[in-house]
């Protein structure tokens, strides 16, 4: 069996965690995945912006009650680049416990 690609965008830990999270709300604040991800403000706005270059994420700024709000969503794109991502994974699992 061949292996196949890791999706380089998705295979990151913070990506990964911020995708998960994404998949289980419709959205998610920037406060909301920062708490959830354990990760810095800093390392966290990298990681969304990442994700949005590569359209698996759509990042809504706007302001709340006068405070600056950013909104992430995934993305149909996004949704089916993880779902490969997770058939890839699961397939070197497979091989793996094949031998």
């Amino acid at each position: 069996m061949d292996f196949k690609d890791l999706d380089p965008v998705l295979h990151s830990q913070l990506r990964l965690a911020i995708m998960n999270v994404l998949l289980s709300e419709k959205e998610a604040e920037f406060t909301l995945l920062k708490e959830k991800t354990n990760a810095t403000a800093g390392n966290l706005s990298v990681q969304i912006n990442k994700l949005r270059d590569a359209s698996y994420i759509e990042v809504i700024k706007q302001f709340k009650d006068n405070y600056p709000q950013t909104l992430c969503k995934i993305t149909p794109a996004g949704r089916k680049a993880f779902e490969n991502y997770v058939h890839a994974i699961q397939a070197y699992l497979k091989v793996g416990k094949s031998k």
